[in-house]
C-alpha cells in the first residue's frame, strides 16, 4: 500500500526573501530554513568553508614553491606534482595541469608563485568547466531526478536536502522513498522530508520501488509538482539484481514522463577519494549517471577530487555537501570552488 506523507497540506510556498519575511517568522521554520541554504551568506564565502582543509594545505605547499625560486623551473613543478597528487587530483589529472604548465613554461616563462597559481587556477577551472551541460527540462513537471549510490555516502540525506533546495529556489518538489530494502532509508527520509516541508510517498520495506515511483510520478502530474526527488536503494555495483531493479525504474519513469529521468546523481563520499572514483566509474556505467552530488566536502583534505571526477568521468559536479543541515548542500560552481580553493 503507497503512503503519502503530508497529503492534505496546502500548496508548498517558495522561501521568502529576508526582506519580505516578519521578524518572528524569521526566527521559526523559515528562518532557520533560509539561513541553512545559505540567503544569510554568499556562495563564495560557504565554498572557502567547505575547502577550508584542503586550502590550508595547497596553500602552504604552494608557498613552500614560491619561495624556492624567482622563475618557475622544473624543480618548482616536480614539487607541484607532489602537491596536487595530496590533494587527491589523481595521477591522469594530475599529468595534464603539469604537462600544461610546462608547454606554457616553454614558450613564456611563469615569473613567481603568483603568475603560477593563476595559470593553475586557470587549468583546474577549464577541467572543471569541460564536462558541464545545460541541465535537462521537462516540457511539463516533474522533473524526475533519480540518486544513486551505495550505502554510506550521504544518498538519503542528499534527496531531502535537494527537496530544500528546489523550496529555496522557489519551486515545488516531491520525494519518493524508492529504497524500499533499507526501512531505515524510509525513516531517514521521513525526517527530510519533514524538515523541509514537502510531502512523501512510501510503501511498505521491502515492497516494490517501480510501484512507489509510480505513484509517485501520479502525484506529482496531479499536484503539479515540479522537482520530484527520487531515493533508490543503495546498491553495489556487483549486484546484478538490484541494477536491474533501477533499470525498471527507468523504464516506469520515461513512460510516465518523456525523457525521465531527467538527471541521474550519484552520491559520493569526498573523504573516499580515489577509491570512490573507482566505484563512481562502475556506477557511470551502470546506472547511466549525469552527475555527481560530491558529500562531505567539509570533511576532507583532499578536495581536489572534485577535478578528478571532471576529468576522468567527465561528469559535472552538480552539488556538493558541505555540512549536516539542511541546506548544506550547494549548487556547484568552478569558479568558486576553484577561488576557494587556491585564493
Amino acid at each position: 500500500m503507497i503512503q503519502t506523507l503530508f497529503g492534505n497540506e496546502e500548496p508548498q510556498k517558495p522561501i521568502k526573501p529576508e526582506e519580505e519575511t516578519p521578524a518572528e517568522e524569521r526566527k521559526g521554520f523559515f528562518g532557520r530554513m533560509r539561513q541553512a541554504v545559505g540567503l544569510d551568506r554568499t556562495a563564495l564565502d560557504r565554498m572557502k568553508e567547505a575547502v577550508a582543509r584542503t586550502r590550508d594545505s595547497l596553500s602552504a605547499k604552494m608557498e613552500s614553491i614560491a619561495a624556492l625560486t624567482r622563475i618557475v623551473d622544473e624543480s618548482a613543478l616536480e614539487e607541484l606534482e607532489a602537491v596536487l597528487l595530496s590533494s587527491d587530483l589523481g595521477v591522469q589529472t594530475t599529468t595534464e595541469v603539469l604537462d600544461a604548465l610546462r608547454e606554457r613554461a616553454m614558450r613564456k616563462a611563469i615569473e613567481g608563485g603568483e603568475e603560477l597559481r593563476s595559470l593553475l587556477k586557470d587549468q583546474l577551472q577549464a577541467i572543471l568547466d569541460a564536462p558541464r551541460r545545460p541541465i535537462p527540462q521537462p516540457e511539463s513537471p516533474p522533473k524526475v531526478v533519480f540518486l544513486v549510490g551505495v550505502n554510506g555516502t550521504g544518498k538519503t540525506t542528499s534527496s531531502g536536502k535537494l527537496a530544500a533546495w528546489s523550496r529555496a529556489q522557489g519551486r515545488s518538489a516531491l520525494l519518493c522513498a524508492a529504497d524500499t530494502f533499507r526501512a531505515a532509508a524510509i525513516e531517514q527520509l521521513e525526517i527530510w522530508a519533514a524538515r523541509s516541508g514537502v510531502e512523501m510517498i512510501k510503501t511498505r520495506p521491502g515492497g516494490d520501488p517501480a510501484a512507489v515511483l509510480y505513484d509517485s510520478i501520479s502525484a506529482s502530474k496531479a499536484r503539479t509538482i515540479q522537482d520530484l526527488y527520487v531515493d533508490t536503494a543503495g546498491r553495489l555495483h556487483t549486484k546484478s539484481g538490484l541494477m536491474d531493479e533501477l533499470d525498471k525504474m527507468r523504464r516506469t519513469a520515461s513512460r510516465l514522463v518523456p525523457g525521465a529521468p531527467h538527471e541521474v546523481l550519484l552520491a559520493m563520499d569526498a573523504t573516499t577519494g580515489q577509491n570512490g572514483l573507482q566505484q563512481a566509474r562502475l556506477f557511470t556505467e551502470a546506472a547511466g549517471v549525469t552527475g555527481i552530488v560530491l558529500t562531505k566536502l567539509d570533511g576532507t583534505a583532499k578536495g581536489g577530487i572534485a577535478v578528478a571526477i571532471a576529468r576522468e568521468l567527465n561528469l559535472p559536479v552538480r552539488f556538493v555537501g558541505v555540512g549536516e543541515q539542511m541546506g548544506d548542500l550547494l549548487e556547484f560552481d568552478p569558479k568558486a570552488f576553484v577561488d576557494s580553493l587556491l585564493g
